[in-house]
């Protein structure tokens, strides 16, 4: 997946989360919701900051791979 799609793929996540925010009351689909937006959210952003360390030391950015939430949610502390 491109840089750009990954980028785009981001923001449409964000415009979602600040949709399911504004929306005032929030139940406990909207946690759960939003909880699944924030794992989807670092799993992209793990992704993105790969490829680009891939490119920055000469490597094929396409061997960097959307990593499982639990490997990329093991790094929030």
């Amino acid at each position: 997946m491109p840089d750009d799609r990954i980028l785009k793929r981001i923001q449409a996540l964000v415009l979602e989360e600040q949709r399911l925010r504004d929306a005032g009351t929030v139940s406990d689909a909207d946690r759960e919701q939003l909880r699944e937006l924030e794992v989807e959210l670092d799993q992209y952003w793990d992704l993105l900051r790969r490829r680009r360390a891939y490119r920055e030391f000469g490597d094929d950015p396409a061997q960097a791979q959307v990593r499982p939430a639990k490997v990329v949610e093991k790094y929030e502390g």
